[in-house]
């Protein structure tokens, strides 16, 4: 792997911003990772936009393995001149370069590497950071067919894969109830605030209830804006908080859905309405061990240091491929930090190291080696498929 040719497909890639919402910017950064593939792959993307997100793919034979990643960032256009591209004292900086740019160049750099690429699809969506709402079908549709999902995002601290990522859900509780002058007839209202008060330590208290005294902590459902109220002498007739929700396995994300549609209000005349519900399934530690197993020991062949696993609570893309039942690998991508901050950064002697990982990977797979845990023929014996598909979305992560 050159380290010169993957810096300048990096600045070309960093250059041209992509904020999520901006719909003009992120089609225009679609452009530019289609040429800079065609140019490593020689070979035509598709480049097709829907429901405004622009998304990109290569597709070599019937799909067995799925290389994914995103090119949108939560940067917004201009922000380049607030924090320029730069190379210095080996370190890469510029919006988006580690979240995850940079694992879109070491991707088409292994890809480009591979002595066969029968069987592999290049799947980079343009609207991750939202929680894919477009190219979520595409991916679960892809992923459903295929051995193994290696996922490009960014790594974890020192390096580390990602072997295990909390499901997400997000809601929303709006408190209805009857507005009244505060001083003149404040008996004639119901106070949706007070109920609110009561809702939030009810909600508050729901991880509690859903985790067992082994795994405390594991589970978080979380009251975070809040609001009441019109004017400071009206009794409040609504008011709504916001709930996120993160979780370690699919039980506990039915739990705790259950548990918030049990709401009941304190508060008579009270009227509660739920909004939202599960938004990624968990990327669970089964869903990894076998491709982790294969890894570690590439990664030994390769002459790398040893690689580590860690569970993360965000959510990426391979919460949705580990959702179908496809063996998912994620934090394939660049070695740094900062992801979402100002000093986003990425380590440039790395790029290389991992884009032979992630050949070796794909190669490891594409040629019929085993995985150990997890199916390797493609199925879904799970048939989990459809539930997932059939959860409710809403806003995610990059998250």
């Amino acid at each position: 792997m050159n380290l010169e040719a993957m810096l300048a497909d990096l600045e070309e890639l960093v250059l041209c911003e992509s904020y999520s919402t901006d719909h003009e910017a992120v089609a225009r950064s679609a452009r530019v990772v289609g040429a800079v593939g065609r140019r490593l792959l020689g070979a035509e993307p598709e480049i097709f936009e829907i429901g405004g997100a622009t998304h990109v793919r290569w597709s070599f034979g019937a799909p067995r393995v799925l290389l994914l990643g995103h090119h949108d960032t939560v940067w917004p256009v201009g922000t380049l001149r607030e924090h320029p591209w730069s190379v210095r004292d080996g370190v890469a900086r510029g919006p988006g370069v580690f979240d995850m740019k940079a694992g879109l160049v070491q991707l088409f750099h292994a890809v480009a590497s591979l002595p066969s690429r029968d069987g592999l699809t290049v799947l980079v969506v343009g609207d991750e950071e939202l929680g894919s709402p477009t190219s979520r079908p595409l991916i679960e549709s892809i992923a459903s067919r295929c051995a193994a999902a290696f996922v490009l995002e960014a790594s974890a601290d020192g390096g580390a894969l990602k072997t295990a990522r909390k499901g997400i859900s997000r809601y929303e509780l709006i408190v209805h109830g009857r507005a009244a002058h505060a001083g003149l007839e404040p008996e004639l209202g119901i106070n949706a605030g007070v109920e609110l008060a009561h809702q939030v330590l009810a909600i508050a208290d729901i991880a509690a209830r859903v985790d067992s005294s082994s795994r405390a902590g594991a589970t978080s459902v979380t009251p975070t804006m809040l609001s009441a109220g019109t004017s400071t002498n009206t009794v409040p007739a609504r008011g709504r908080v916001a709930v996120d929700v993160r979780v370690p396995d699919q039980a506990a994300q039915r739990r705790v859905d259950e548990l918030m549609r049990a709401l009941t209000p304190r508060t008579p005349g009270v009227r509660l309405e739920l909004r939202g519900g599960p938004n990624r399934p968990p990327l669970e530690p089964a869903a990894s061990a076998g491709l982790f197993e294969v890894a570690v020991r590439l990664a030994r062949e390769l002459g790398m240091p040893p690689l580590r696993g860690v569970s993360v609570g965000g959510g990426s893309d391979g919460n949705f491929t580990a959702g179908v039942g496809c063996p998912t690998l994620d934090g394939l991508g660049a070695v740094g930090g900062g992801a979402h901050a100002a000093e986003e950064h990425v380590v440039v002697a790395e790029m290389p190291v991992r884009a032979r990982l992630v050949a070796a990977l794909a190669a490891y797979v594409l040629s019929g080696g085993p995985i150990g845990p997890g199916r390797t023929d493609g199925a879904d014996p799970t048939g989990r498929g459809a539930t997932v598909r059939g959860a409710r979305q809403t806003a995610g992560e990059g998250v």
